[in-house]
């Protein structure tokens, strides 16, 4: 595998227009794009799905509505796209399915659905990690390279990066030096999209970073922290809280991956941060002092797998996509406050929550 500090180059593809899908009236065309969303039951696979819808774009959304946490939390990702006629729900495992036929006709496919969690993916788990996130996504590409049409956006994360010997990471100098088996996966993926990009596939990576917002998961730390400010159980920080994070909010990572289906010229992978880096024990005060309640929080041992800092260098980004964060941590996080406790006030109590707490988990 590559070390990581050489960028490949950037490839010049046709950019994805409209094109005729039916005759409206005479002399005028309807045009429409179609997209296909992996994952698309998922944090950002649903919020991906709605922009696309409203921007226009016919979507074909995939999920196998894995056990990881609770179908109906992905269920209620989508309600908002049940009764969108432009949306189309297939439930499937993506290593078995039949992937050319949905692929044929898409203009770009969005490959978001991975097992996602850094400390699950160690022991027999991993078979997990290899199924869901390097065996589907070959398949994905396979299945891309095979109609000849596709462009791919690819989901990978800050994760392949690991501990950085210097901050921040940027794609054509810092080493990928993963540190989990989940990051290995995504390591891995993008060693496969080089391959099927020598051989044709228009494919980019793009590496989130620590992405938060409605509908996050429920292992994730801004979430758990969220619901303890909402009465929920206390809040399990593993570390000192001197760890940090480079925390990207969901609207900023979707705009990002919308680009990344509209430009001529694509580069092999980018990152994608939020511009603001921020330690687990400012996170805390910052949600303290928008709830106004203070968080009961048990400090415990950091855990394997888990790096000290992210941090983003986003040039690529805003050179080859034309894109850069918007929303800053304070409104962010006061969205994502907003969002739990309108949830809460709905089921009449705070969401179950795992016995793990991930303090700050990258993706």
């Amino acid at each position: 595998m590559s070390d990581g500090t050489a960028d490949a180059p950037a490839t010049t593809v046709e950019p994805v227009e409209p094109r005729p899908s039916s005759v409206a009236g005479a002399g005028q065309e309807i045009t429409t794009l179609r997209a296909v969303v992996t994952g698309c039951a998922g944090f950002i696979g649903s919020h991906l799905s709605e922009r696309l819808v409203a921007d226009g774009w016919q979507v074909v959304g995939i999920d196998a509505f894995t056990s990881y946490y609770e179908r109906a939390d992905k269920e209620a990702n989508l309600a908002q796209l049940a009764t969108e006629p432009r949306f189309r729900l297939i439930e499937a495992d993506l290593a078995r399915l039949p992937l050319e036929p949905l692929v044929a006709g898409a203009d770009a496919v969005f490959h978001l659905a991975a097992q996602a969690g850094v400390r699950a993916s160690f022991g027999e788990t991993f078979t997990d990690y290899v199924n869901d996130n390097v065996l589907a996504t070959q398949r994905v590409f396979e299945a891309a390279l095979a109609t000849s049409r596709p462009r791919v956006v690819m989901a990978s994360s800050s994760s392949v990066y690991g501990d950085a010997a210097t901050y921040p990471c940027r794609e054509s100098t810092t080493p990928l030096r993963p540190r989990s088996p989940y990051g290995v996966t995504k390591r891995t993926c993008e060693d496969l999209a080089e391959v099927y990009r020598t051989l044709g596939l228009a494919v980019i990576g793009l590496r989130y970073f620590t992405v938060y917002g409605p509908r996050q998961r429920p292992d994730m730390a801004i979430r758990l922290l969220c619901e303890a400010a909402c009465g929920g159980p206390e809040f399990r920080l593993l570390g000192d809280g001197r760890q940090s994070r480079d925390f990207t909010y969901v609207d900023d990572v979707v705009d990002a991956t919308a680009r990344a289906a509209r430009v001529t010229l694509l580069p092999a992978v980018a990152n994608v941060g939020g511009g603001r880096e921020a330690t687990m024990n400012q996170v805390i005060e910052l949600i303290e002092g928008l709830s106004g309640n203070r968080l009961a929080v048990r400090r415990e041992a950091v855990q394997r797998g888990d790096v000290r800092r992210t941090a983003a260098d986003t040039e690529l980004a805003r050179r080859q996509l034309g894109w850069r964060p918007e929303v800053d941590l304070v409104s962010g996080l006061r969205r994502q406050l907003d969002w739990v406790r309108s949830r809460a006030e709905r089921l009449g109590r705070i969401g179950a929550t795992p016995s793990a707490v991930v303090a700050g988990v990258a993706r």
